[in-house]
């Protein structure tokens, strides 16, 4: 791969990632930090993975043609009141738009359940790379549900002359304040229904993006071309929204990012945890130092499969969802 091409790779990450790198990690590490006892030792073991995986997610976006859909939705696409009307279930979605359009207007929302069940069958079968992979992965969409420009086709501010709001969102304003943000959360609890609460997450995202779009509007109209400076970072030197700059928007915001990023740590613990209890909660602490062997894995995936054709069998229409 050219230097060129890596370039533009590193450059676009930079523009329509989630949160940012800086940020994803931050916020997976500290999810960590929600669990119970007989989850948090297996974690803390395993948090430098935790969190250098947190952006795994965004490379793959790069590669697999399907992945970046399941980073955002775009809402405005379906019309007002899209929130509240879009069926919560990929089932019921994909018979009324079919899954071509779904994939067309994104699907954080339905791919947040679709992780959250791959992790409780880790979970079921005792795989602890499989648990880990896919820890990260849910932490880093579920964080990236919490980015209002994750919810609308204006994701960069391209259709209202705001080139570059995104990064400077989700990833100026953290590098620069999050060292005085308060990350204390308190601890994880049990989600009865991840697929309702992924969307309650969507709905309260939606709720300040049009704060978000506006304060940046009239900031920018005051400012003017001051708004921007120029940063070295090693041997580069970049055009970056300004310290002083960010800091009247970031004030205008009044603690909006600080939020936005601490829900993101407490619901990841939050579905982390659920998926630990819905595979019967098993001992991760025998986990820590061990690998089973493949025969072991595949046996264990088979009484998975029996299970979930026996629950199918008996599943009430309510449970049919899942």
């Amino acid at each position: 791969m050219s230097r060129t091409i890596k370039f533009i790779l590193c450059l676009a990450s930079l523009i329509i990632g989630g949160w940012g790198f800086f940020s994803h990690r931050k916020i997976n590490r500290l999810a960590v930090f929600t669990l119970p006892a007989e989850m948090i030792t297996f974690y803390k073991k395993n948090i430098q993975y935790i969190e250098e995986a947190a952006v795994n997610p965004d490379r793959r976006r790069y590669i697999i043609p399907e992945e970046a859909p399941r980073h955002y939705i775009d809402l405005d696409d379906y019309g007002d009141s899209a929130v509240n009307r879009l069926p919560r279930y990929w089932k019921e979605a994909v018979e009324k738009f079919g899954e071509d359009s779904l994939q067309a207007h994104g699907i954080l929302p339905w791919n947040i359940f679709r992780v959250y069940h791959q992790l409780k069958d880790a979970f079921f079968v005792r795989d602890p790379t499989k648990i880990l992979r896919f820890s990260a992965d849910l932490g880093h969409y579920i964080a990236d549900a919490h980015v209002p420009l994750h919810t609308t086709k204006n994701y960069d501010g391209q259709l209202t002359g705001q080139n570059g709001i995104h990064a400077f969102w989700e990833s100026r304003l953290p590098e620069l304040f999050s060292g005085d943000f308060d990350f204390f959360t308190g601890k994880a609890k049990y989600i009865s229904n991840v697929q309702l609460a992924a969307w309650k997450i969507i709905y309260e995202t939606h709720q300040s993006l049009d704060s978000v779009l506006l304060f940046e509007k009239q900031l920018a109209t005051k400012w003017g071309d001051k708004k921007f400076n120029f940063e070295t970072n090693g041997r580069q030197t970049v055009k970056v929204f300004s310290a002083s700059y960010s800091k009247e928007y970031h004030q205008m915001l009044s603690g909006m990012v600080e939020r936005r990023m601490r829900a993101s740590v407490l619901m990841i613990g939050c579905i982390w945890y659920s998926a630990w209890v819905d595979a019967g909660q098993p001992d991760l602490k025998s986990l820590i130092d061990y690998k089973p062997s493949e025969e072991e894995i595949k046996m264990r995936e088979e009484d998975l499969r029996k299970w979930k054709e026996e629950k199918k069998l008996s599943a009430r229409p309510h449970e049919a969802q899942e």
